[in-house]
């Protein structure tokens, strides 16, 4: 049984999402302190996380920060009362998965967390043991699809899902180049009106931990005017 932490300091929403979880099968735990649920996600192995932008002593945005630190990789879906772009984005740069603005379903907040376990979740033990995992290798990178793992020269590096998932998207698309747009609705499944930073900063990232200087990237390029290329170095 999947167990859930809700994060939410009104208890009418905690209540809602509690009922619809249960009625689905979830196990669920429920915080309505920031500092309180953060102190849960560190202590407690949880499947997935829904958590609110604005609670009392510590925000979902820099909880989401912290646990992204701590290497805590647990899908967070935001909810926020905001109906600004930019605060959307922010928590998406920091390592939420998915986020709904208030007032939303219960169906909507399910069918989110469904789309986000299909990705991230480890394929169908259907194989046999003595069978292969999946692996992705260019040049020095290596993604195994299977244990969703990256190493960079032989060494292992965190990555959190969404830069996983962005990762796995280029490295399969190898030498064609992809546009903002693309990005925006293929990894996130929605689009901001034009909004290209989260996929720059997701790039930033992405450069930080593959390359050797992120500041001259030999692997994840850009090709201005256009978009982003996934190649394997010429050296």
């Amino acid at each position: 049984m999947k167990k859930i932490l809700v994060v939410d300091d009104e208890p009418s929403i905690v209540t809602l999402l509690t009922f619809n979880l249960e009625k689905e099968g979830y196990q669920v735990v429920s915080a309505a302190d920031g500092k309180k649920a953060y102190e849960l996600a560190l202590s407690k192995p949880f499947d997935f996380i829904i958590l609110d932008v604005m609670l009392p002593n510590m925000d979902g945005i820099e909880i989401t920060k912290k646990l992204r630190q701590e290497k805590i990789e647990t899908p967070i879906l935001v909810l926020t009362a905001k109906d600004d772009p930019i605060d959307r984005i922010l928590g998406l740069e920091i390592g939420a998965d998915d986020y709904l603005t208030k007032p939303f379903s219960p169906r909507e907040v399910l069918a989110r967390m469904k789309a986000i376990f299909r990705r991230l979740e480890p394929r169908q033990q259907t194989r046999e043991e003595d069978q292969p995992a999946e692996i992705l290798q260019i040049g020095g990178i290596q993604a195994d699809l299977t244990n969703f793992q990256v190493s960079v020269d032989g060494e292992k590096i965190f990555l959190t899902p969404k830069e996983f998932e962005l990762l796995v998207y280029f490295m399969k698309r190898k030498g064609r180049v992809i546009d903002r747009d693309t990005l925006l609705n293929r990894i996130w499944n929605f689009d901001f009106d034009g909004q290209s930073r989260i996929v720059d900063v997701h790039i930033s990232h992405l450069r930080e931990k593959l390359e050797a200087d992120p500041k001259r990237p030999e692997y994840l390029v850009t090709v201005r005017g256009f978009g982003y290329k996934f190649q394997e170095p010429t050296q």
